[in-house]
């Protein structure tokens, strides 16, 4: 019996393997094989701007599918192996108290935002409150040790920058669960069902079926995005966008939006910000603060597992409240 079962579970981890290897390869491979051969395609046809196209949606697939899978493999191990009362004991019963401990718990996954929405799908369903969900799912890509690192690295000599980052993205993701806990309503959010992994199947086999769900799923609203991101990209003039240096506050706007539409990774848009000198530290704060939580792709993600009526809703709110905390802690730290 005991042989039995330890042979079953070889051929469903062997079997869930090569899935996850076959599939994770064969969209790496097509991505890239795609940002290969279009490059040269629009050079024939001499449309350099679909080369562009090829090149920005190559990266952002490229760089977003080992967070994803890093993601799906954290929502996998919390659905099969955590029991809901693990969370029950952590968190606070109390909305008001458990979303700040949430935000604060975004410090330990080194990951980027394509990795924060499957696995705050899956404490959502192990029985943690959406508010606090939510508030997890702001700050893990924006708080996490890489993603500072990597701040004080694109900011050499300036500390207090990385200060205002941690300060701003942790008040953003707080503040937003606690609105959420506030104002939220259940029908505007669709829980994320459990993988089905059929009947009599041990915690190894959902283990595995939740990683296949996960990936496979949110991997289609990754490219969707990265569609989009590409094609502002090669639509927007850059001469455009130099325009609006003049103002201040007007700079911060566009780089709030610049940062929704590009949607680069968390541990790399410090030093994006960085690049675009002619702007302001406030403004290249918001940058940072924004991009993390609101994007093309995540936005796309976000609906994808929680419905378009949250993401439309949330990832409004959001911005404004990550507009507004870069602000105030620009003006007081920077």
């Amino acid at each position: 019996m005991a042989r039995g079962r330890l042979t079953d579970v070889v051929r469903l981890v062997a079997r869930t393997v090569v899935h996850v290897v076959l599939g994770g390869s064969a969209l790496v491979t097509v991505v890239t094989v795609a940002g290969l051969l279009g490059p040269a395609l629009a050079l024939d046809l001499y449309t350099p701007p679909v080369a562009a196209w090829w090149t920005v949606f190559t990266a952002v697939v490229v760089q977003g599918i080992p967070f994803l899978l890093l993601g799906a493999l954290v929502s996998a191990a919390i659905g099969a192996f955590v029991p809901e009362r693990v969370f029950t004991r952590l968190l606070p019963r109390s909305q008001a108290l458990a979303v700040p401990v949430a935000g604060a718990a975004g410090v330990v996954l080194p990951g980027c935002e394509c990795a924060s929405v499957p696995v705050a799908g899956s404490l959502m369903r192990r029985g943690v409150a959406p508010a606090a969900a939510l508030a997890f799912l702001l700050s893990a890509p924006a708080v996490n040790p890489v993603v500072l690192v990597a701040t004080s690295l694109a900011f050499p000599g300036n500390p207090q920058m990385v200060v205002a980052r941690f300060a701003a993205s942790l008040g953003t993701a707080v503040a937003m669960g606690w609105l959420w806990a506030r104002f939220g309503r259940s029908g505007w959010l669709r829980l994320p069902k459990a993988p089905s992994a059929g009947p009599g199947t041990s915690r190894t086999g959902s283990f595995m079926a939740g990683i296949q769900h996960d990936f496979l799923h949110a991997g289609g609203f990754l490219v969707v995005g990265s569609a989009a991101a590409a094609t502002f990209n090669i639509t927007v003039p850059r001469s455009l966008l130099d325009v609006f240096t003049v103002s201040v506050w007007v700079s911060v706007l566009l780089l709030a939006v610049l940062a929704v539409v590009l949607c680069v990774c968390s541990e790399a848009d410090a030093f994006v910000a960085a690049s675009l000198s002619q702007f302001g530290p406030v403004a290249q704060l918001a940058f940072m603060v924004v991009g993390p939580m609101v994007d093309l792709k995540l936005f796309a993600l976000q609906a994808g597992t929680f419905g378009r009526s949250f993401a439309v809703r949330f990832s409004s709110a959001t911005w404004v409240v990550a507009v507004v905390s870069s602000v105030l802690v620009g003006w007081w730290v920077l």
